[in-house]
């Protein structure tokens, strides 16, 4: 008899136990997701930051994701650190030490802009970009730089049929593996917030490929959403210039405007038309600091883009 109540109390303290509620100690940061083709990697000089910019923004978190060719394994690796410069073209990480480059893109002003607009959160950035690259697997560019089609088919071995595509879900699992954002010693969250989405110009330099952009990007932004965990997740897209280097840019810039059109939450942005350019491709700084702040009022619902 003393037997069984003694099994009949482990019983209930078991029970008891895993009914117990678990408190989080750690904190909720608001994630964006930056990714893109070389204007999204940031030609802008970090000499030529304005000082108040020139320490970055340390109180937003950055998980940037090393960026790997296609038909090599899967990579994407990086490490949790405060926003510091040097996140453009150049930058890399071995997952354990971020080399920094003398380069900047809109991450910097972004990060400013959404700490004025919410100064209450906490903010997190996914940034994963690779210059040069479609979202169609048929340019003559995604042979040189690759693509972000979802079903790439090339590579070898551990590289098989591993593309842009994957390096960002391999970014995104290597940033959510590690929970203690801020190295405080607590698990935290990530909270979906937004996407920013600067690319299409490789996809205009042929005419059949800038025709399918609006289903490619259509295609890739459901997936992003679903790997981010919400459907409603608010995508920017940065609309590309009207430089004549892109021979079939005004069938990708109608594209851009048809998506955000038959797309709920999304939003263009236009204004990389008034922006000096570095050389044939690519903003200059100061474009630079300017598209960071449209992305962020763009994605937090002002109106500084019109």
């Amino acid at each position: 008899m003393r037997k069984f109540s003694w099994l009949f109390l482990l019983l209930i303290l078991v029970v008891f136990a895993d009914g117990k509620e678990e408190v989080f100690e750690g904190k909720d940061f608001h994630v964006y997701y930056l990714g893109g083709q070389s204007n999204m990697d940031g030609y802008g000089y970090v000499k030529e930051l304005p000082k108040e910019l020139s320490g970055g923004v340390p109180q937003v978190w950055i998980f940037h994701g090393n960026t790997s060719e296609d038909g090599t394994p899967a990579d994407g690796n990086g490490k949790w650190s405060p926003l510091s410069v040097g996140h453009g073209v150049g930058f890399s990480s071995n997952g354990k030490t971020n080399k920094y480059s003398e380069r900047f893109g809109a991450e910097i002003t972004f990060a400013k802009r959404l700490l004025e607009v919410y100064p209450d959160r906490n903010i997190a950035l996914i940034k994963y970009s690779r210059g040069g690259t479609s979202i169609d697997a048929d340019t003559k560019n995604a042979k040189r730089f690759g693509c972000w089609a979802p079903n790439w088919e090339g590579g070898n071995g551990n590289g098989t049929n591993i593309n842009q595509y994957d390096h960002f879900l391999a970014t995104m699992a290597n940033a959510r593996r590690d929970a203690d954002i801020d190295n405080d010693g607590k698990a935290d969250r990530l909270i979906p917030a937004g996407i920013i989405w600067m690319q299409g110009e490789s996809d205009a330099s042929e005419r059949k490929i800038a025709k399918r952009y609006k289903d490619n990007l259509t295609l890739l932004m459901y997936l992003i959403r679903k790997e981010l965990g919400d459907m409603e997740t608010k995508v920017v897209v940065g609309q590309i210039a009207d430089w004549k280097v892109w021979p079939h840019r005004k069938i990708v810039r109608k594209a851009q405007v048809d998506f955000v059109n038959e797309d709920h939450n999304a939003v263009l942005v236009t204004s990389t038309d008034m922006y000096d350019n570095s050389d044939p491709w690519h903003y200059d700084s100061k474009g630079y600091l300017d598209l960071g702040v449209r992305f962020a009022d763009a994605v937090a619902g002002n109106k500084s883009d019109e």
